[in-house]
């Protein structure tokens, strides 16, 4: 066995000298202490400087933030009957990030939901952190879901805008959008009064995404929008579109619209067109259908326009009721001719029997008389090719040329309502301005708005403009009894126990394959008021018939009688108290 040899070392640590032994000692002690002071300075600042910060930034995360929708403003007619108003709905949404077991919260959903277990088991597994799973669920349901306290699964606001008249003033009313913007009618109109201002409400949320009971939640209430009331008579409104319903199931009538104005306010009582639609169901109904006729879309109203032609000769000093003129069948007209409904040899006519046969050429003679310029003045003082500033988007302001522009047949075009285009509303408005002792009054659909707090603001006061004399008025009037009275082209739109006054009109169409008249068919026209001796109500109504040849006082003329006996009656308007005038039409007595 051998052994070391005195004053030899083994080699390796054990044989380091004690000197060495103690600077590696020093040397461990050294890094140890370090890194204590390392550790230690860390949980300083992290528990003493940045301790605050980091919980902050705990507790922001924990924290959600919620719009508060407000609620919509409803839309009222004139008595407090609602054409829209929103109720309280939510919103079921989930984050597939926190939802555990997709399947078992697809079968706790299901049945309260009324969606299909697939479905939502493949939104509850979709990627992202956000998946709406149903839309406007009642309040009821919301609870429910609620009290399920399901991980990921939550309730945002999402009111519901009900339409429970349907279709019945659905044009005016309009609708609102997805993200619950007003897009049409008197809903986009008064979008800002309607909307309110939505409120915010900040909730500290667990790992689920529900509230915690004891943690953050501060909110500012939401402010619901305002109310809006319409001069519309709901029932009116009803029997209004009714009728015009009817009429396009004639099986020649593409298009039927009427507007209802009383006679000294200018206020819409009813308006519509055929076809209309629903405005909650607008999604589903042709684009081409969701705007409002009645303002926007323009025609050649024919021999209605002979009452403004008429009223400028009288206002004038050309023509009275009892003036005889001798009017031939047919007039030239630069290098056209134009004639009566049929030509005819020279007849004496009285003005009031130009007016109730509704001959173009006695029109046209008048016309000359009053002069172009003249004839255009008071077109544009009727309101004719000028928007009437009604409450609606989308108004038309019509088609009418500067008289200076005229040639020799637009001339002889205008006075008799061909060359020129108008909106239902206008035609009503010219009317309106003749029943009311020449004043005219701009019409209005909008009663007032109700803020949330009660307070009411009436509509502004309408403009009302003098167009013809009280004098003038009162020829015209009597004048457009004559066309509802015995030997006049309309006593279809007679109205029993009430005198009416009217005009009827026939214009061609332009048919839009050829941009041309041929084929084009007509549109049909009667504007009147009633009762004359007494005027309170004003109805226009014109039906586009493409396939057509029928006269306003044969298709149009009954609807307005439908139309203006229930205005009448359902207002209680008194049946007038005096006979209807007997009238010479003819120069022989």
């Amino acid at each position: 066995m051998s052994r070391r040899a005195p004053g030899t070392r083994r080699s390796g640590g054990a044989g380091l000298s004690v000197e060495q032994r103690s600077r590696r000692n020093r040397a461990g002690l050294i890094v140890l202490v370090t890194l204590l002071v390392l550790v230690v300075g860390r949980l300083v600042v992290l528990q003493g400087i940045d301790g605050a910060a980091y919980a902050s930034a705990a507790e922001q995360d924990r924290l959600r933030n919620y719009t508060i929708a407000a609620l919509r403003g409803s839309v009222l007619d004139r008595d407090g009957s609602p054409f829209a108003y929103t109720v309280d709905a939510s919103r079921v949404v989930a984050d597939p990030t926190v939802v555990g077991d997709p399947a078992r919260t697809a079968l706790a959903l299901t049945t309260l939901l009324d969606v299909p277990v697939p479905e939502l088991t493949e939104k509850l597994s979709a990627d992202g952190r956000y998946v709406v799973l149903a839309e406007q669920v009642p309040p009821e349901t919301a609870d429910a879901v609620e009290e399920l306290g399901l991980a990921g699964v939550l309730l945002q606001d999402n009111p519901e805008r009900l339409y429970p008249s349907g279709t019945v003033g659905g044009q005016v009313v309009g609708f609102v959008g997805s993200e619950g913007t007003g897009l049409a009618g008197i809903e986009h109109t008064f979008e800002e009064q309607l909307s309110g201002t939505p409120g915010r409400r900040t909730v500290e949320v667990g790992s689920g995404g529900h509230p915690i009971p004891s943690g953050i939640d501060e909110s500012s209430p939401a402010t619901d929008g305002s109310d809006v009331t319409l001069t519309l008579d709901q029932d009116l409104q009803f029997v209004t579109e009714q009728r015009l319903g009817e009429a396009c199931a004639d099986g020649a009538t593409t298009r039927a619209s009427a507007v209802v104005l009383e006679v000294a306010t200018g206020r819409v009582a009813a308006m519509g067109s055929c076809p209309g639609y629903d405005p909650g169901a607008y999604s589903e109904t042709d684009p081409d259908l969701l705007g409002n006729p009645v303002v926007s879309d323009v025609f050649e109203p024919g021999s209605v326009m002979k009452a403004v032609t008429l009223a400028a000769a009288v206002e004038e000093g050309h023509a009275t009721p009892e003036r005889v003129m001798s009017v031939n069948g047919h007039i030239e007209a630069g290098d056209v001719v134009v004639t009566d409904a049929h030509d005819h040899a020279p007849v004496d006519w009285t003005v009031t029997g130009i007016l109730a046969k509704s001959s173009n050429v006695g029109t046209i003679m008048l016309a000359r008389e009053v002069g172009d310029a003249t004839l255009e003045k008071y077109l544009r003082a009727f309101g004719v090719g000028e928007k009437t500033g009604i409450e609606l988007p989308g108004e038309s302001r019509g088609i009418l040329e500067g008289a200076a522009d005229w040639s020799p047949s637009r001339a002889a075009n205008v006075p008799i309502g061909q060359g020129v285009s108008v909106t239902t509303l206008q035609m009503a408005s010219v009317y309106q301005a003749i029943a009311n002792d020449g004043m005219r009054v701009e019409p209005r659909i909008v009663e007032s708005v109700t803020d949330p707090s009660g307070r009411v603001a009436a509509a502004p006061e309408p403009a009302r403009t003098r167009v013809i004399s009280e004098a003038t008025a009162d020829a015209m009037a009597y004048m457009l009894e004559a066309v509802v009275g015995p030997g006049g082209t309309a006593p279809l739109a007679q109205v029993e126990g009430f005198r009416v006054a009217g005009k009827t009109g026939t214009a061609q169409r332009a048919n839009p394959e050829c941009n041309c008249y041929a084929g084009g068919g007509y549109v049909t026209t009667f504007v009147g008021f009633a009762p004359a001796d007494d005027p309170q109500y004003v109805v226009a109504v014109d039906l586009e018939r493409p396939t057509s040849s029928a006269e306003g006082g044969q298709v149009a003329a009954p609807v307005f009688a439908d139309i203006m006996r229930s205005a009448l009656t359902a207002d209680g308007v008194v049946p007038s108290g005096t006979p209807r005038p007997e009238f010479r039409l003819t120069g022989t007595p």
